[in-house]
């Protein structure tokens, strides 16, 4: 037999997977969103303030079966840590339920924002990330009231949950803000919001958009004493680092794992001193 019959017996060679780490492993941030980049802002602005409105409309109708007043329902979301869990329950739900519809009509539509299958590595980035962020957001902040010495950086979020007594209290508490939001917040922000922008805007113009809208979000966390402006300084911030998490993991795991620590730490600084 001759010997070009011989190698034309010889199996192909099965491709070699890349190891881990390659450009491959994170192919999914090379796909670029297949919706209108105007029209994604715009969702996400409807979906992210929507779903408060929504979820403050749906649980005012507590009043009904319990023969409250306005002003009896609206005591009870404001100082009910149970009434602001399942606000923030709802409205959370409602963002997720909100991508979640639109993006599924697209094929990768779920792996375009980042909705990848979870690694073990991405806590260990998100973790990582955690000191970095803490010491560039406190050099900031001290370049910032050198130059603005007027700026409150003392001044507190609204966050509504006062005094929480009890183990329940705590837990529902500890839900609502550091469990709940990093996962919503991650894949409206640094997963569809900048994956809309990143579509037809350079990468840095992006990153600055998507963490600009996420900073102006956080604004009337002021409450009646008007913007928050050191909020909005610390979640411009953060979104920052989380942008690179996501860009450098190729999905929304690790954002949500610094999101989620960050929130830890300042929930044990304003409540600590509930937690017996």
């Amino acid at each position: 037999m001759s010997s070009a019959s011989t190698k034309a017996l010889k199996p192909p060679k099965k491709p070699v997977s890349p190891p881990a780490g390659t450009a491959s492993d994170n192919a999914n941030t090379s796909l670029s969103a297949s919706w209108n980049p105007v029209l994604g802002v715009f969702l996400a602005a409807i979906i992210f303030f929507g779903a408060q409105v929504i979820s403050g409309v749906f649980l005012s109708y507590y009043r009904y079966p319990k023969h409250w007043t306005n002003q009896q329902v609206l005591d009870w979301l404001t100082n009910s840590i149970s009434a602001q869990f399942l606000f923030i329950l709802i409205a959370e739900f409602l963002v997720v339920l909100g991508v979640y519809l639109f993006v599924r009509r697209y094929k990768n539509g779920l792996q375009v924002i980042g909705l990848r299958r979870p690694r073990w590595t991405d806590p260990l980035w998100g973790l990582s990330a955690l000191l970095p962020y803490l010491i560039i957001y406190l050099v900031a902040v001290g370049i910032i009231t050198y130059f603005i010495p007027g700026l409150n950086v003392s001044e507190k979020q609204q966050l509504g949950f006062s005094n929480p007594s009890g183990a329940g209290q705590i837990a529902l508490t500890f839900l609502s803000l550091v469990i709940l939001p990093p996962i919503a917040e991650e894949i409206l922000f640094r997963g569809f919001l900048y994956s809309s922008l990143k579509k037809n805007l350079p990468t840095a113009a992006a990153v600055i958009g998507t963490s600009v809208l996420f900073a102006v979000g956080h604004l009337p966390e002021g409450g009646s004493a008007g913007p928050l402006y050191i909020a909005a300084i610390d979640t411009f911030i953060l979104s920052l680092i989380l942008i690179l998490l996501r860009e450098k993991t190729g999905g929304l795991w690790a954002s949500m794992t610094l999101h989620a620590l960050k929130n830890t730490v300042a929930f044990i600084a304003l409540f600590a001193a509930y937690i017996h």
